[in-house]
């Protein structure tokens, strides 16, 4: 985890603040850099970072509330595990939110709006062609994040941490199919978009939004139901999608 002392332009560590302690390793979390389950002691943790005990506490504070870490014995923490459960539990509430977001925003985008998307289509495509994960995140980010931010900004910041806390999942089902880079989804909500009919564009994004939760909760415990997302999509007019071959 050494890439996560920071340097300034003349190679000396940077000043650091328990936001900034929270930044790094709520980073190192969701990127997989400290994999899910895996035990830190906070004395070593401190070291690496080069700050004091008292802003690595206060980020950890804040890590915990966000769910991603838990406290244990002996001064140590653990990165929160993955599991199906909480694949299904942090998918059903994104879809049901984003999927209200985005009846929300429909009504409301002018034609620079839907430009902006295009774009970021573009961009999406150009990288899953040339099969650059890392690259390909940041258009796809800008693209969910259009979809709903005319929604307002509780739902903006809300929605802001579910995506990222989603990612640690995306990660999994990357190589596991083809899916992970399937495009025609974006196309096609983006497409209903222009029509104006916010229902039928919030179900697609939901039944888009729910491929990887299904696919990767076959990964992780086969032959689960996830209920309460088949649940969350009926309510959104949706269906569970098909496996892209």
């Amino acid at each position: 985890m050494s890439d996560l002392v920071p340097e300034d332009g003349n190679g000396v560590p940077a000043r650091q603040s328990a936001e900034y302690v929270y930044r790094r390793v709520r980073e190192a979390i969701l990127n997989g850099e400290l994999a899910p389950g895996e035990t830190m002691s906070q004395v070593a943790l401190a070291d690496e970072l080069g700050v004091s005990r008292t802003p690595l506490r206060e980020a950890l504070r804040m890590l915990q509330g966000e769910g991603l870490i838990e406290a244990r014995m002996n001064r140590r923490v653990r990165v929160a595990p993955v599991s199906a459960d909480d694949l299904e539990e942090l998918y059903a509430v994104r879809v049901a939110l984003e999927a209200q977001a985005m009846r929300l925003s429909v009504p409301r985008m002018r034609s620079e709006h839907i430009a902006r998307l295009e774009g970021s289509i573009a961009e999406m495509a150009h990288y899953a062609e040339q099969q650059d994960m890392s690259r390909w995140l940041i258009p796809h980010a800008d693209y969910h994040r259009q979809l709903t931010e005319l929604a307002g900004g509780r739902f903006t910041v809300l929605l802001s941490q579910l995506y990222d806390h989603c990612e640690r999942y995306r990660r999994l089902h990357i190589g596991a199919g083809p899916s992970a880079w399937a495009m025609a989804d974006h196309r096609t909500i983006l497409d209903v978009v222009k029509t104006g009919d916010e229902n039928l564009a919030a179900a697609h994004l939901a039944q888009h939004l729910s491929r990887i939760a299904f696919e990767v909760g076959e990964m992780l415990e086969p032959g689960r139901d996830l209920a309460t997302l088949r649940r969350v999509l009926s309510d959104a007019g949706a269906v569970p999608p098909v496996p892209v071959d």
